[in-house]
């Protein structure tokens, strides 16, 4: 024992073996006591508050010197238990919550939903197409602005500034489109079922090519900076390994997957929305590690700004067409505008159910209220989400409120590698292996 006689200072032994309690003292004698024993452990709370958890996950790290031996993740601490709000709400109002879980992602959550509830009414192949083609240029702009916090917060831990600053430069150009097109930067409950809550305003596709040209320019930024900086390459690469046997045991999908050299992305596989109908490709890597991550996700990056530039250019085709199925059972909202005061019911409109149509407003009315009944069934259905396969299921019992909602978040399966990635590295590279799996806390705490 210490000769040191604080009894709040002392150590005891518990089924772990001998634990110590720091209070303060004579730091000198206890270290030698600690030295003295046959194996140094230490446990470490990584979290919830530490500003590279990315939001509020815990990781328990048992540490023998700077070597992590064990590392568990402890989750729950932003819970928000939207999966069962959503059962006290209509199909339509759904889309508010579900937006919230992925807050970097939230199109892709909104797309997962509506379309899993379009599958249950059997409307899927009624979507006009200039709503689908909107729903695509709105997911890829989603796809740039999240790997731009990804890229950015990432570089920003290991100690590269600069990269933050010129990924969220870029992200700020995405919401600044995101406010043209809906009224918000982000949870913007834009995807609805049936298409979406409003076209894109007069002048909205031009502003968008000028974004791509810029966004084309400044990638160039971080490319110079970080693609082959010695730096940069010696704190990723060998960092965080996961090859594709790991990744496909623990059911890891997204660019984490792609750095061990599958294609797998479900805009190919298993394509929604009319994916098959755009010209771009899967990007691979084959080092398993942080550095092929971060070559992922940069390349999906022009990926991402293809697609927009085709579905600028199927929009322009497409003038004038309906963003909302037909059907005016379901089609509810779908006369916004965005207006002085931000977005809501287009005056024409309210000027029509208000003054000239008893019908229009009662309906309106039922529909605003009670909202649309859905026949009873299950339903399935995924996209690809900056993070992986966003699927959702959905059970439906026959009324005008889901009986289940239950999302598979990538953030959630994709946190299972932690272990794996950081057992036997430095913590230093804790750090790193977890900014490459970007989870968002809000997804898996949904």
């Amino acid at each position: 024992m210490s000769t040191y006689a604080d009894p709040y200072a002392s150590s005891r032994e518990t089924t772990e073996g001998r634990v110590y309690s720091v209070t303060g003292g004579d730091w000198d004698a206890l270290a030698t006591e600690i030295g003295a024993t046959k194996e140094e452990r230490v446990v470490v709370n990584m979290g919830p508050q530490h500003p590279s958890t990315h939001g509020v996950l815990r990781l328990i790290l048992e540490l023998e010197g700077e070597t992590v031996t064990e590392a568990r993740c402890g989750i729950g601490y932003l819970h928000t238990g939207i999966e069962k709000n959503t059962e006290y709400r209509t199909w339509t109002q759904g889309v508010t919550f579900v937006t919230r879980m992925d807050y970097l992602a939230p199109i892709f959550n909104e797309v997962a939903y509506c379309l899993g509830v379009e599958k249950l009414l059997g409307i899927t192949n009624e979507i006009p197409e200039r709503a689908s083609v909107i729903r695509v240029l709105m997911m890829e702009l989603n796809r740039i602005s999240s790997h731009m916090v990804a890229l950015g917060t990432g570089a920003l831990e290991l100690g590269a500034l600069s990269p933050m600053i010129f990924a969220f430069r870029e992200r700020e150009l995405v919401l600044d489109l995101f406010e043209m097109i809906s009224g918000l930067r982000m949870n913007m409950a834009y995807i609805r079922p049936g298409g979406v809550a409003q076209d894109i305003p007069t002048g909205g596709v031009a502003k968008i090519r000028e974004t791509v040209a810029q966004l084309r320019t400044n990638f160039k930024d971080n490319e110079k900076l970080l693609i082959g900086n010695t730096i940069w390459m010696k704190r990723t690469q060998h960092i965080g390994y996961l090859d594709l046997a790991g990744c496909t045991t623990l059911g890891i999908t997204g660019p984490v997957l792609r750095s061990a050299g599958l294609a797998w992305d479900l805009r190919k596989t298993q394509p929604y929305c009319g994916y098959e109908n755009y010209e771009f490709d899967v990007v691979t890597a084959n080092s398993c590690d942080v550095y092929g991550r971060f070559l992922v996700r940069m390349g999906e990056l022009e990926q991402s700004l293809r697609i927009i530039e085709q579905a600028c250019d199927k929009l322009d085709r497409l003038e004038g067409q309906p963003v909302m199925v037909a059907d005016k059972k379901i089609a509810w909202p779908s006369q916004l505008s965005v207006g002085a005061d931000g977005m809501g019911n287009s005056l024409n409109h309210i000027r029509e159910i208000m003054g000239e149509s008893m019908e229009a407003l009662i309906h309106h009315f039922k529909l605003v209220t009670e909202g649309f009944r859905v026949p009873a069934g299950q339903v399935y259905t995924a996209v690809e989400s900056p993070r992986g396969e966003t699927g959702v299921h959905l059970v439906s019992d026959g009324g005008t409120r889901p009986y289940r909602v239950h999302f598979r978040e990538p953030s959630f399966n994709n946190l299972q590698a932690t272990a794996a990635m950081s057992e036997g590295g430095m913590v230093a590279d804790i750090i790193a292996a977890v900014a490459s799996i970007d989870p968002v806390m809000g997804g898996v705490d949904r």
